[in-house]
């Protein structure tokens, strides 16, 4: 199989942000390739409820896996032309206690949330730059970050880490795949999900302390995410999404 549609590969794409980035994504024209590590129904539904897409599993902790998720979408598809690189993992951790974040959470964390976005670029590469100069506009990556990887929060030491050198390869790598491949970052901050409606404290300091006075939805970031793909000048850039708290 193969289209002429413009591919979008959305890393961990069955629920949350991004699958509000693949439902933005596909109406945007582009053909979807899904994706998760475990939740296979989900995918296959999401799928099914986009014109044009197409769902892959792969757990991205592992390298084969990886490099496979690239071959597969490029196979089926004949062409990648965006890389949101979604797919990530946390554990939380007070920033207290150092000997909790152990060796082995590290390891785990950089993995899937530093080497995994980084590797699929690498695969990637190729079939990116082949778009750039077939379509006479610059292909496009967003990593999707954390707004703990520009301020000092966040579910643990090890996580913000990673997410701060997710930032910082973003604005290398932006440098280093110029001009064919654009390179940016989104940075969320609380997001309004079944998962933190619980989180009292931080829906509150949403609510009174930031200027938009609200935690962000899904579909908030998938809106700033599909900028991103749309822009073919902006690159290498952070964008803090936190509806503005950062200012306080």
């Amino acid at each position: 199989m193969s289209t002429s549609q413009p591919v979008a590969l959305v890393t961990g794409s069955t629920s949350g942000i991004g699958a509000a980035i693949a439902h933005r994504l596909s109406s945007d024209g582009y053909f979807v390739v899904a994706h998760s590590r475990s939740s296979a129904q989900a995918g296959h539904a999401l799928a099914q409820q986009l014109p044009a897409a197409l769902y892959l599993q792969a757990d991205l902790a592992e390298e084969s896996a990886r490099e496979q998720l690239v071959q597969d979408t490029i196979a089926h598809c004949g062409r990648l032309d965006v890389l949101v690189n979604n797919a990530g993992t946390s554990q939380v951790i007070p920033h207290g206690d150092l000997l909790g974040a152990t060796p082995d959470v590290w390891h785990h964390l950089y993995e899937v949330n530093v080497i995994a976005p980084f590797r699929l670029i690498a695969h990637a590469q190729a079939a990116l730059q082949a778009s750039a100069k077939e379509r006479g506009r610059p292909a496009c990556v967003v990593n999707i970050s954390s707004h703990a990887g520009v301020r000092p929060k966040g579910a643990s030491i090890p996580y913000a880490a990673t997410k701060a050198a997710l930032n910082h390869m973003t604005r290398l790598l932006a440098l280093s795949l110029a001009p064919d491949i654009r390179v940016n970052a989104v940075a969320p901050g609380l997001l309004d999900t079944p998962l933190t409606r619980d989180w009292t404290a931080a829906q509150a300091l949403w609510r009174e302390k930031s200027p938009m006075r609200r935690a962000a939805q899904p579909e908030d970031i998938a809106q700033i995410v599909s900028m991103l793909v749309t822009s073919d000048y902006l690159t290498g850039e952070v964008v803090l999404s936190d509806g503005g708290l950062h200012l306080t």
